[in-house]
């Protein structure tokens, strides 16, 4: 089953991407493409990392323990939609321009929370292989906890930089919320067996 899914999945991953594609190859991202880009990818950045954090509480609620097996590839999904994100901004926005990214780190508490997040991200992605779960030990587990804390600053990032309408970050933040609450009951739960 799993080797039916995986591809699968893949490739539904790829979707927003596809789209994504198509609007710049059509230039239908409006009046301010860059703007368009940064915010779509920000936003499936968001996504997938809020569905990746959903497998464990998924599996703990309806016994869905296949689900295990789609985390990394949701996870690096993840990482993906955050690098474009990031180069969006990096290539597009500043033309490589290394010395604004520190200026608007430093002058921008939204864009710092957001650098931060990405910067955390890299190693997570670096040491999802098989072979680096087996070096790392506990140490793996502890170092993807840190998911946690990601997810978090990105939905302050978002949170930070909308202006006007909020909800769409507020629904993240809330989402995010019930899936950290969900998380320390079924670890109580467990503790108490």
């Amino acid at each position: 089953m799993t080797k039916v899914v995986k591809p699968i999945l893949f490739l539904l991953c790829l979707v927003p991407f596809g789209f994504l594609l198509l609007d710049v190859l059509t230039e239908s991202l409006g009046a301010k493409p860059v703007e368009a880009i940064t915010h779509r990818t920000g936003d499936w950045t968001l996504r997938f990392l809020l569905i990746s954090l959903s497998v464990t509480p998924l599996r703990q609620m309806f016994g869905w323990r296949s689900l295990n097996h789609y985390r990394r590839t949701l996870g690096l999904y993840a990482f993906f939609y955050a690098c474009l994100h990031f180069l969006t901004y990096f290539v597009l926005d500043l033309s490589f321009m290394l010395e604004d990214v520190v200026e608007d780190v430093l002058k921008r508490p939204y864009i710092a929370i957001g650098f931060l997040a990405f910067l955390m991200l890299v190693p997570l992605a670096v040491t999802s292989t098989n072979a680096m779960m087996r070096t790392l030990g506990n140490n793996w587990v502890r170092l993807h906890k840190m998911i946690y804390v990601i997810a978090m600053l990105g939905v302050f990032h978002y949170l930070w930089l909308v202006k006007d309408d909020i909800l769409e970050p507020v629904l993240y933040a809330a989402i995010l919320i019930v899936l950290l609450v969900t998380r320390v009951y079924y670890s109580r739960v467990q503790q108490d067996r």
